[in-house]
């Protein structure tokens, strides 16, 4: 089967569970928004609640599945599944005692840990205590977190891509559910908070229903200083490193918004999940299914069909993103007026998110690269270049948000990580097409510019239109934009087919085939 076609339908199925986990968050955060609003409150339960899945990110999203999948992979390829299995096995052991451990470790290390991560808390009383309370409460969440990302990591290298999609939406539908369902005696944000911990085994346990459909269920096991682990051990060092950096920068972030006055970090949390949206549609639906057959193609020696797999990701996550961006930047006001002003969210906090989301979303492109990029680099063991091309992006990033900052407040910070994105995409690309694992193919270098041409045209169609929409009436506002942004993307896919970059009969053979997608729950 061919690349387009192994890529499209399973990613396809992911992209489709990610959509349905991006609405279900923006559901999600409308309601926190609506009871906490962006003040002391708010501000204290956005730390704390970004702390678990922080470090979920940089020990085991990133870290973790990068790592792991490539070589269960091999293994199953080279030595067959009973191997894969017992070394799958190791690691669902040793992580069960590394993530407990280091829970119960930040939750009696609460007080002085939120000094480092959020210094600036103290500044407001009440506020530094608040969110103190509140982590200790939600950290437990990281445990299943992590054992939550190994389990997605065994159902992607076997192919299985459609339950671990759906259990994304899992920490949203219980965080909607808790604040409908809580008791008239039980503030907002403690609620939120015991919600993310019954998120966390409730998606820990579906997970394991899927595993076990796959196969079997992982075991416990006493840990062993097998080949493969110590292979993992070694890749994993640089790698958590690399998913580290990634996340300093994010608390940086954090850091430095609770240096400015009182809202700024709500600004960037709502901001950032907007800008999210297409990214996570796109980047990890295309990204997620990249990984394990890059590590398929490259363990079953062909390097030719991982080529064409890494062209036709590109091609496919920059036909997507980039009208999307594009779409974003135009239409930003509005969109954060629909999704967050009522209740205590105001008409300035609208505002000031919106200008937010512009600066995040110029990042859009460089974001998809990378993940479209990275998989190339994993598949192959290399854990060390990623780590030193994002520690690159870093310094640039915390450099321009220092120098912007007195003069952009919070929207320096967004636009630091947009443009330290960009600077990460491009080594990137430099670096794997000088070592001839990144080859421009002829269709990707005549599709490229098409699809820019396109983008500019919609974005143009956009910014006339963009003044129709009315200033009040809740209601016509949503419909003339839901209007507004369907017509620019009709536009954008007529221009694309007369450009000839849009194949439908294509599009509808891959819908259409069945074999060898792996798209199984």
């Amino acid at each position: 089967m061919s690349a387009a076609r192994s890529l499209f339908r399973p990613s396809l199925t992911v992209g489709a569970f990610t959509l349905l986990s991006r609405l279900t968050g923006f559901l999600r955060d409308a309601m926190i928004a609506q009871v906490l609003g962006a003040g002391l409150v708010a501000d204290s339960f956005l730390v704390a609640f970004k702390l678990p899945n922080l470090f979920a990110q940089i020990f085991a999203d990133n870290a973790l599945s990068s790592v792991f999948v490539p070589l269960f992979s091999s293994l199953s390829e080279h030595r067959g599944r009973r191997a894969a299995w017992a070394f799958a096995d190791q690691v669902w052991s040793v992580l069960i005692l590394l993530a407990a451990a280091f829970s119960l470790l930040m939750v009696v290390l609460m007080p002085w840990a939120m000094l480092v991560f959020a210094p600036g808390l103290g500044e407001v009383p009440g506020r530094r205590a608040l969110a103190v309370l509140l982590a200790r409460i939600a950290f437990p969440y990281f445990i299943f977190a992590a054992l939550a990302a190994l389990l997605t990591g065994m159902l992607n290298a076997l192919g299985r891509f459609a339950a671990a999609a759906a259990a994304m939406s899992i920490l949203n539908v219980t965080l909607v559910a808790v604040l409908v369902l809580r008791g008239p005696g039980m503030r907002a944000d403690h609620a939120l908070a015991w919600g993310a911990v019954l998120a966390g085994v409730l998606q820990v346990l579906w997970l394991l229903a899927a595993v076990r459909r796959a196969g079997r269920l992982p075991r416990l096991v006493r840990p062993r200083p097998t080949p493969e682990a110590r292979t993992m051990l070694r890749r994993l060092l640089p790698a958590t490193l690399g998913g580290g950096l990634a996340q300093i920068n994010m608390l940086s972030d954090t850091l430095l918004a609770s240096l400015l006055p009182t809202g700024a970090l709500s600004y960037l949390y709502y901001a950032e999940r907007v800008s999210l949206f297409p990214l996570g549609v796109v980047g990890i639906a295309v990204g997620t299914v990249l990984l394990p057959l890059l590590s398929r193609q490259l363990a079953g020696g062909d390097p030719a069909a991982a080529a064409d797999s890494q062209n036709r990701a590109l091609e496919a996550g920059l036909f997507l993103i980039l009208p999307s961006a594009a779409g974003l930047l135009v239409l930003a006001q509005p969109i954060v007026a629909l999704l967050f002003r009522h209740g205590q969210f105001s008409a300035a906090d609208a505002v000031a998110t919106a200008r937010t989301l512009q600066a995040y979303v110029l990042g859009a492109p460089g974001l998809i690269v990378v993940r479209l990029l990275s998989p190339a680099f994993y598949a192959r063991g290399d854990t060390r270049t990623p780590v030193l091309v994002t520690a690159c992006a870093f310094g640039l990033d915390l450099a321009l948000t220092l120098l912007l900052m007195p003069w952009l407040a919070h929207v320096a910070i967004a636009l630091g990580d947009s443009l330290a994105a960009t600077l990460n995409a491009a080594i990137s690309v430099f670096l794997l097409a000088r070592r001839r694992q990144l080859r421009w193919d002829a269709r990707l270098r005549y599709r490229l510019p098409r699809i820019v041409a396109a983008t500019l045209v919609m974005t143009a169609g956009l910014l006339l239109l963009r003044p129709l929409l009315p200033e009040s009436g809740r209601l016509l506002q949503g419909l003339l934009l839901l209007l507004l942004i369907g017509g620019g993307g009709l536009l954008y896919l007529g221009v694309a087919w007369r450009l000839g970059i849009a194949d439908l009969a294509m599009v509808r053979r891959m819908v259409a085939e069945k074999g060898g997608s792996g798209l199984k729950a």
